[in-house]
């Protein structure tokens, strides 16, 4: 079971008048971490956003967003600073008395002094606050985790179809690589036969020797049978009950050793072009593995 690890989701829920919109968007990462933006009166609550994000999803980051509304709070209500607007009040009497003036301080002159009048600040219920918001961050991580399941499913569909290709052409190069030692064995007899022209015949036990040396450095049996097990090991975990992108990133690490490997001890242009095309097709597969969770 594939999921990637790209992905977007937004819920809303509502309860006693109390809305609260999630956001959820996420990325690829090495593992599971946080963005979370949440407004003032929620602030108490990431790390309970951060446990529920983290039942749905092993790996990548997530980017939290969370917006409120309270229906059941005063609308345009406003709460006056009695205290400060006597005291501001009495302080331009003073004044005037002071002068001699004639005038009174009036409401005017009271209501241009700041923070008289401010906008009513009534705090929610934090229970229901509470319970609300990780309500809607539930719903938007679960809907989230069915887009990264299908986003998955489209991948899985795709990198099965690479891994097959490469399997494939393994058996090409497995074809080519048994003309290898008869391909140094006749380079080496072409070799010896130069650089003793004049010394007569060259001793058939001796050259043997020195094919079978040339053949063991050459052969690539080994390397192909690895590569055969890394691709079931390949399907295997696409195939199992958790995506593992970890897993996958690793057995591309196996696969590109195992090229390599082949690619030094090519001896034919064939071989070579070959590795070349493996890889090309690996570093595909590669860039697809890093979107898995």
């Amino acid at each position: 079971m594939i999921k990637s690890m790209t992905a977007f989701a937004k819920a809303v829920h509502t309860k006693d008048l109390i809305t609260a919109e999630a956001v959820v968007k996420s990325y690829n990462s090495r593992h599971l971490d946080f963005a979370v933006y949440l407004p003032e009166p929620c602030q108490g609550l990431e790390e309970e956003i951060k446990k529920i994000a983290a039942r749905y999803h092993q790996r990548g980051r997530m980017e939290i967003r969370v917006a409120i509304q309270d229906e059941g709070s005063r609308e345009n209500g406003f709460d006056v600073d009695e205290t400060k607007a006597l005291a501001y009040f009495k302080a331009l009497k003073q004044i005037t008395d002071h002068l001699g003036l004639s005038r009174e301080p009036e409401l005017a002159d009271v209501l241009s002094a700041r923070n008289i009048i401010v906008p009513a600040v009534e705090n929610p219920d934090q229970a229901l606050l509470a319970q609300v918001v990780s309500e809607a961050v539930d719903l938007a991580a679960r809907d989230l985790d069915r887009m990264r399941r299908a986003e998955g499913e489209n991948l899985y569909q795709d990198l099965m179809a690479r891994i097959t290709e490469i399997e494939d052409q393994m058996d090409q190069l497995k074809s080519l690589s048994g003309d290898i030692p008869v391909l140094y064995k006749k380079r080496l007899q072409e070799r010896l036969a130069r650089l003793t022209a004049d010394q007569g015949e060259i001793d058939p036990v001796r050259l043997a020797q020195e094919v079978a040396i040339l053949a063991d450095k050459s052969d690539v049996s080994e390397e192909i049978v690895r590569i055969s097990s890394h691709i079931h090991q390949f399907r295997k975990t696409m195939n199992a009950d958790r995506s593992q992108g970890q897993t996958l990133n690793f057995l591309i690490q196996e696969f590109n050793r195992e090229f390599n490997t082949i690619g030094s001890k090519a001896g034919q242009a064939a071989l070579s072009h070959m590795v070349v095309d493996l890889k090309s097709k690996l570093e595909k597969i590669r860039e697809q593995v890093q979107n898995i969770e």
